[in-house]
């Protein structure tokens, strides 16, 4: 007997900066909107992470088809403990986000004046997709993925 997935979607990736105007700046540059920005503090916030007593500045950007969201953050305190920004693809844990994007070469262009590097090269997967891992601001992972194909 199946049983039906209670899971309704996936609701936002998160992702931990030191400037959040740096950030935003960037993923509207990619095509995502800025949906909404503000301060999550207090007891109640530290105790979904875990965190005690929390501020943190927070940007929710939104994807051009409305479906994926990314949580964009800045903790005010208590401060950052750690920084994986650094990790290679091959690290344990969350990592990188992936965007499909309709034009890769016009995108990385686009994406230099953030000073956005290659991490390895341009390549093309089969008939399939042109993808590429990039460090962003503050030196996040982002992965685009090119189609090849139309999927209409």
């Amino acid at each position: 007997m199946m049983t039906k997935s209670k899971l309704l979607r996936m609701d936002n990736v998160g992702i931990v900066v030191e400037s959040l105007d740096e950030a935003i700046s960037f993923f509207t540059e990619l095509g995502l909107k800025l949906e909404g920005r503000g301060i999550v503090e207090g007891e109640w916030a530290g105790r979904v992470t875990g965190l005690g007593n929390q501020r943190v500045e927070i940007a929710m950007m939104v994807t051009p088809d409305g479906h994926s969201r990314l949580e964009i953050s800045r903790f005010l305190s208590p401060p950052v403990v750690a920084d994986h920004r650094n990790a290679p693809v091959n690290a344990l844990g969350y990592l990188r986000v992936m965007f499909a994007v309709e034009d890769i070469d016009e995108t990385l262009g686009r994406l230099r004046r953030f000073g956005t590097q290659l991490v390895g090269e341009l390549v093309q997967y089969e008939n399939s997709y042109r993808l590429c891992y990039i460090r962003g601001p503050e030196g996040l992972l982002i992965g685009l993925a090119e189609p090849l194909f139309s999927d209409t």
